[in-house]
């Protein structure tokens, strides 16, 4: 070899050396992401609050939980209230109407068509209440595993219910 082709080759080799890290560089900007492992380990609710696996509520103290419980329970029973109330006065009132167009000759109520009616309703009505046991049954064991495992946050939800309907 010439003196003139050592440093030739030499500047050949960091030109190779220069490109393969240029690719080793690239590679690395694209890096591939499995998606169903990044959901698992980067959920949202982790990024918000923490990862913490257990239910949030568990994090407050006692008497906030009991406090977070009372203020959706209150809100819950005074909309309840509220728009029980509103129902109850738009059924009753619709029922009076009826009654008082009857007394006065302005409609002519068959109370025997709707008696059979209504017996033929409930009887769909019980039937249809068997068929959705099982559904109604999984709800009402997945609602006291609920209550069982968020004793604080519902005995607090269930007294700021009934505050609720008082008000």
């Amino acid at each position: 070899m010439t003196s003139h082709a050592a440093p030739k080759m030499a500047e050949q080799q960091q030109h190779s050396r220069a490109a393969s890290s240029a690719q080793d560089d690239e590679d690395e900007a694209y890096e591939m992401v499995d998606l169903t492992t990044y959901a698992r380990t980067h959920q949202w609710w982790s990024t918000v609050f923490g990862n913490n696996s257990g239910p949030i509520a568990e994090k407050y103290s006692v008497a906030t939980q009991i406090m977070m419980g009372g203020m959706t329970g209150w809100c819950a029973g005074y909309l309840f209230q509220r728009v029980g109330k509103i129902a109850a006065t738009a059924v009753g009132g619709g029922f009076l109407l009826l009654q008082i167009a009857n007394h006065s000759g302005y409609v002519q109520v068959d109370w025997k068509k709707v008696e059979k009616d209504v017996n033929k309703a409930k009887r769909r009505l019980k039937k249809k209440a068997n068929k959705a046991a099982p559904e109604i049954n999984t709800f009402i064991e997945e609602a006291t595993e609920f209550v069982k495992k968020n004793i604080v946050v519902s005995s607090g939800f269930v007294g700021g219910f009934l505050l609720g309907l008082a008000s």
